[in-house]
């Protein structure tokens, strides 16, 4: 999500739990690759015709790639230092007995990485960096996998090193394809804040019909166990994706604080961090800080919705609400 202000966040869309139980046929068979294109897919058909995935060097592969292109989306990804593409090979003055050569030169892209000549200079399109010049170059090449024209890009970072990204859209500006690969430390500061700072991810499974399992079992086969059992371990598995699910919507309400509310949440906040910066969107952390410091003042002011006020009395702790009675 983007503010008015240019400011950009990671927003958990939806959450699945895509390991622990086998209960059908082709669960082995599919893998964590296929998971995600059908998590990504079922979202996408809901919020654009073109939707481009950002994801890390794992996910350049043609079972994720070629569903996306088949829908109309796209991926930007980074690929490992000893990939290999190819030059469209030339087409003859005549054509000749058989299929026609498709792949021409296979190119090391680490080889183009190192070359200097191409390279163009510019200011970083990462979000947070200013007064930083970067190098880079885009070449339009086959990568097998595929079996069309990608294209890589290639940086050179002054802090951050050298870089080989990869974009299925050719039409789309290398700066471009740059900025959005940097969005994807956003995406890796949402899960530390789901994890450390709502919890979206604390749970443990387990049932008491359930058989003790030693450590390190692995996947739980429950193919062969009675209906009865597997409903059960269903219906568990279905109430800890609302678990999750709900994290991801309490995240998102606190992110959107955080970016329209900004001064207003850090006034609320009443504390203090050796790194606050008030000039800056506060994290999801500070954000449920000032909602907690603020809650009494909520519930006591006449003005406020009296049904939210009647729900939040209702399910708020004792021992927070003694607090708050001794504070004041």
């Amino acid at each position: 999500m983007r503010s008015a202000g240019g400011l950009v966040t990671s927003i958990p869309l939806c959450a699945r739990i895509h390991e622990g139980v086998i209960d059908r046929a082709g669960e082995l068979r599919r893998t964590l690759l296929d998971r995600l294109v059908e998590l990504f897919l079922e979202l996408a058909q809901d919020l654009a015709p073109r939707v481009i995935l950002v994801a890390d060097a794992y996910y350049a592969s043609a079972k994720v790639i070629l569903p996306l292109l088949a829908q109309g989306h796209h991926l930007v990804t980074r690929v490992r230092r000893n990939a290999v593409a190819y030059r469209p090979a030339a087409v003859p003055p005549r054509r000749r007995r058989g299929r026609p050569r498709r792949y021409g030169r296979k190119l090391r892209l680490v080889r183009r990485l190192e070359r200097e000549q191409g390279f163009q200079t510019a200011p970083s399109p990462v979000y947070d960096e200013k007064n930083v010049q970067i190098a880079y170059r885009a070449e339009d090449l086959l990568w097998r996998p595929v079996g069309r024209l990608v294209r890589f890009v290639f940086v050179h970072h002054p802090r951050r090193g050298e870089l080989i990204l990869l974009c299925t859209d050719t039409t789309l500006d290398p700066l471009t394809v740059i900025a959005l690969y940097g969005y994807r430390f956003k995406i890796e500061v949402g899960f530390r804040q789901a994890i450390h700072g709502l919890g979206t991810y604390a749970y443990h499974f387990w049932m008491a019909k359930m058989r003790r399992r030693k450590r390190g079992s692995g996947n739980q086969d429950i193919r062969k166990r009675s209906r009865r059992y597997k409903e059960d371990v269903r219906r568990k598995i279905a109430a800890y994706h609302r678990f999750v699910q709900l994290g991801c919507i309490a995240q998102g309400l606190l992110q959107l604080l955080a970016l329209e509310h900004r001064p207003t949440v850090w006034q609320r906040f009443r504390s203090w961090l050796r790194t606050m910066n008030p000039e800056q969107p506060p994290s999801e952390s500070v954000v449920a800080q000032a909602l907690r410091t603020t809650l009494a003042e909520f519930l006591a002011d006449p003005a406020a919705p009296r049904d939210l006020v009647k729900f939040l009395e209702r399910i708020r702790s004792p021992d927070i609400a003694r607090a708050y009675e001794r504070a004041a």
